[in-house]
């Protein structure tokens, strides 16, 4: 098994012992991505909309350092820390996919990491 780094200055560096992504074989496993601005490391201003919008650019910058797009994406994790936005993430994702949609989950959780309202982690298939 090789695994291949996958790292852009595209998506926002790691900010813990992890890597943007790791490809084994044609399997592409994405980390947790927070709607943090790839060049400021900040977390972009505005409503949850907007954090939405992010960490899909986020996952795409990725996608693309490895050759493809959100359309490899075959399992895809959201983390909320509201699930009131439940529909606001269907109304956003179908801006960014096109059926077949990716297999997901949506997980209701406390907290995230530096108190942002979103996180998704993702499998993708070249």
């Amino acid at each position: 098994m090789v695994k291949k780094i996958i790292n852009t200055k595209k998506a926002p560096a790691a900010i813990g012992t992890y890597s943007q992504a790791i490809m084994i074989d044609k399997f592409l496993y994405l980390s947790g991505q927070i709607p943090l601005d790839p060049i400021t490391s900040d977390v972009v201003s505005g409503d949850i909309t907007q954090q939405i919008n992010q960490v899909f650019k986020n996952l795409n910058a990725i996608c693309n350092e490895a050759g493809g797009n959100l359309q490899n994406i075959i399992k895809l994790n959201i983390f909320l820390t509201d699930l009131k936005n439940f529909a606001l993430i269907n109304e956003i994702m179908a801006q960014y996919f096109v059926e077949p949609y990716p297999a997901r989950a949506a997980v209701g959780v406390c907290q995230l990491p530096k108190n942002v309202a979103v996180e998704m982690d993702a499998v993708a298939y070249f």
